[in-house]
């Protein structure tokens, strides 16, 4: 949108009568170059309003770093390798390989790939952010709690934190050689029997076929690569930066047999015009991750005026340490993401040079490692020197003398532009279609489902103007060709000896998509959406999160002709297991001598297989599958495997169990497997929750629920702990839901963030952001909207100047 149009409105903001009667706060910031307008509405939700782009995300930073300083400071200090500087010694290994996989690219082309004026915007949220610690630094009673627990202050960002791919979403180096440990102990055959890939074409697909040798892949080789990758720990007891507490409610096993991809469980899609009650297209999106204290995402708007350039009209979430929006809309369309599986890491093997341990062999050559001299700061003691070790292909994360071995991690997400989300500053102001699939080829990490729902131009949609909706995959996805001329999967280990190269990357634009398709609908749930004749088969993943969730969005979509918002939000929050449709009526046909066990199968076979608060089937259902998948588990997987392959694919449990050819169950009785595991069902509740039945009620806790503990909880007195801590509050659904909220009893994982939009109208968009916009304990914005969340309902999230207007509980004017 051009100069002319936005001036209007910001003349209407900085002058309307309305806004006098809201309280003011001046504040004088060097850095802008002209006044900003920050409106804080009630649900915490900041409309910032510029009149040039440089000042927008200026003002974006310093907003943020308001309400999210210490989580910003964790960031910064994990992306820039000096966590151990305030925690110690424990913390050099994470420093180490933090600046191991540092990117040392051009910074310049870098910033530029995310945005045309990428050094600008990134440098100006920089400014914003230092210019806030700045001001908070002087007076350090007033920085938040956590500060003055750990007795330390938030430091000042550069351009290079933006840039950190700490915290992205990776694929698939961990499983990799976990596989290749696999294959050794199990064989090719056995491996592919009890894992679930997919797409496949014919036998003998993927190919497993280890070409290093397996004995010696039993080390500590990704040592440093997890260090740097894991969530920082305050204390031995705690479970992680924003974790939820440690459930200890189900045996280690049964834990391991259910972490199937915990982390997927995102979902969105998109209406034509065509299936919704407004006729205008409509979106909806629930990114899962962690349950956190804060969250991950952070809600802003972001309103300025273009010159030479489009404008900035943008609202929604993105992480609080990035500028710009990642799931959101402009004034043209909306847009939502969920992870689409690329395989963005391989884990090489070299022969190192007897004599020389910084020499690998490559092509009948020895090569000399590159090495990098660094210091890390150490709390209490002095600093530490390390060796960084970079071969061709990557950064070395192991050295074996024993075996003159080498092992390195290649990781595309080291290319330029790889930083997680940034990139969604070019589709912030994508006007189309057309134009938003351009912009997502610029989005590299992480794999992407990106759905847009576009309105139309006119005031009212026609018959032949419905709009746009469409799907495009998106991400780095590498070309993996062999020596031999044949592809390789890179689900294994492979040598470093230049038989196993890359062959460039995979343009997006030939990752699949589609547009407008004529059954009027797109869902993508993490997922498959390859056809098996996809040409590129070895460019993308072989592992995708359960199609359960999809299917019974794609059900209840095609269930009615047109959708409204009411409809949307039941979607959302849908507690329905398509695996009990699938593994209750297996009882039909039963009957137990035992009571409690008889009870519990007619109780199930009277279930609607919905997991809602309150049901006692769902508890008993629950309790049941968790020990059909332990049970499947323990009879299909070799015990010397258990460490190494964390658990069975929901499908593969459903079909050996359905199936007259079982699988690795073939030598078990189908029968007293589901009998025995509802008979242990009725141990396990009674065990937690008492014998009186009528007390098994799901949603309770002990039984599902949600409870956040603050991440620095066993720093702080009790008292403190208790005061910080948020809920418990009952919840329903688990995993497989399209409402997932995680296999654990505590509620670990799911859509902290969601978004519901009616393109017809944008001050109809609804939110959520638990458990509050604000990562202050001493902001009423900290945990307000824990309440609305737990209740899976929403707030308004309003566009337009009037709406925000009347919902304003705080103006704030940043002068320069």
């Amino acid at each position: 949108m051009r100069l002319t149009v936005l001036l209007p409105v910001l003349w209407f903001l900085f002058s309307s009568p309305v806004a006098c009667t809201q309280s003011t706060e001046k504040l004088r910031i060097p850095g802008l170059t002209q006044s900003v307008e920050i409106l804080r509405d009630r649900w915490g939700v900041a409309h910032i309003y510029a009149q040039n782009e440089h000042d927008l995300f200026f003002a974006q930073g310093y907003n943020a770093a308001s309400d999210r300083l210490f989580q910003l400071e964790i960031w910064r200090r994990q992306a820039t390798g000096t966590v151990a500087e305030l925690l110690g010694a424990k913390e050099i290994k994470r420093d180490q390989g933090t600046r191991l996989f540092r990117f040392r690219g051009n910074l310049e082309q870098e910033l530029k790939h995310y945005h045309p004026n990428g050094p600008q915007i990134v440098g100006a949220f920089v400014e914003g952010i230092n210019a806030y610690i700045r001001q908070i630094n002087q007076t350090p009673e007033k920085l938040p709690v956590e500060f003055k627990l750990l007795k330390t202050q938030p430091g000042f960002w550069t351009p290079e934190v933006v840039i950190s791919r700490h915290q992205g979403l990776l694929e698939n180096v961990r499983s990799e050689l976990d596989y290749g440990r696999l294959v050794h102990l199990l064989g090719p055959d056995k491996v592919r029997e009890l894992s679930w890939f997919h797409p496949v074409t014919k036998a003998g697909e993927p190919d497993l076929t280890l070409h290093v040798n397996g004995a010696e892949l039993f080390q500590p080789i990704l040592e440093l690569y997890e260090a740097f990758r894991l969530p920082i720990r305050f204390t031995d007891k705690d479970t992680g930066l924003g974790a939820t507490e440690e459930e200890a409610l189900l045996t280690p096993e049964i834990n391991r047999a259910l972490d199937e991809k915990p982390r997927d469980g995102s979902n969105n899609w998109v209406v034509s015009g065509q299936r919704s009650a407004s006729g205008f297209p409509m979106l909806a999106n629930d990114p899962h991750r962690a349950q956190a204290v804060p969250s991950l995402r952070y809600w802003v708007h972001l309103y300025a005026p273009g010159v030479d350039s489009p404008g900035w009209n943008v609202i929604g979430a993105g992480e609080p340490a990035l500028p710009g929006v990642s799931v959101g809309h402009n004034e043209f369309g909306a847009w939502g993401l969920t992870i689409f599986e690329t395989d963005v890491e391989d884990l090489y093997v070299y022969e190192a040079n007897p004599e020389n341990p910084n020499q690998y062999k490559y092509k009948g050559n020895w090569e000399a490692v590159r090495v990098i001299s660094d210091t890390i700061a150490v709390k209490d003691q002095k600093p530490v020197v390390v060796q960084l070790k970079y071969t061709r292909h990557g950064p070395v994360v192991f050295e074996d003398a024993k075996n003159h071995k080498l092992y390195a991690v290649r990781a595309a997400w080291l290319e330029t532009g790889c930083a997680p989300y940034l990139a969604s500053l070019r589709m912030n102001q994508s006007k189309n279609w057309n134009e938003f699939r351009q912009a997502c080829t610029y989005s590299r990490v992480p794999g992407e489902n990106m759905v847009w729902a576009g309105r139309h131009s006119g005031a009212r949609p026609s018959d032949t103007q419905k709009g746009t909706i469409g799907w495009q995959a998106t991400g780095i996805s590498p070309i993996r060709s062999a020596s031999a001329g044949k592809n390789w999967t890179g689900l294994v280990p492979v040598p470093g000896d230049g038989r196993f190269e890359w062959g460039g990357f995979l343009p997006i634009q030939q990752l699949p998509g589609k547009v407008n398709p004529p059954e009027g609908f797109v869902v993508t749930a993490n997922n498959n959406l390859i056809p098996k004749s996809f040409p590129h088969r070895d460019a993308v993943g072989w592992e995708w999160a359960s199609a359960v969730r999809a299917d019974r969005i794609t059900e209840l979509i095609r269930a009615k002709p047109k959708h409204s918002m009411a409809d949307f939000k039941i979607l959302q929050s849908d507690y329905l297991s398509m695996t009990a449709r699938k593994l209750v009526p297996l009882l039909e046909s039963l009957k137990a001598d035992d009571e409690p066990v008889e009870w519990a199968r007619q109780q199930l076979l009277n279930w609607d297989f919905k997991l809602d608060e309150g049901s006692i089937p769902a508890a008993v259902y629950v309790a049941w599958e968790t020990q059909l998948r332990w049970a499947v588990y323990e009879l299909a997987v070799p015990e010397k495997a258990w460490k190494y392959l964390p658990a069975i694919a929901t499908e593969k449990v459903v079909q050996w169990l359905r199936s007259d050819q079982p699988g690795p169950l073939k030598n078990s009785d189908r029968n007293e497997v589901l009998l025995t595991c509802l008979e242990n069902a009725i141990a396990d509740l009674t065990k937690r929750l008492g014998h009186d039945r009528t007390h098994w009620w799901y949603g309770q806790t002990g039984n599902k629920h949600s409870y956040l503990r603050h991440p620095l909880s066993n720093l702080m007195t009790s008292q403190q702990a208790s005061e910080y801590g948020i809920g418990p509050a009952p919840r329903g659904g688990y995993a497989e839901t399209v409402n997932s909220t995680g296999h654990q009893m505590n509620q670990e994982y799911g859509a902290s963030f969601r978004i519901l939009v009616d393109t017809q109208d944008w001050d109809k968009t609804l939110g959520i952001n638990s458990p509050g916009q604000s990562g202050d304990p001493a902001s009423p914005h900290y945990r307000d909207l824990f309440p609305i969340w737990a209740k899976n309902e929403y707030f308004p999230v309003y566009f337009s100047p009037e709406k925000i207007k009347s919902a304003t509980e705080k103006r704030t004017v940043l002068e320069p």
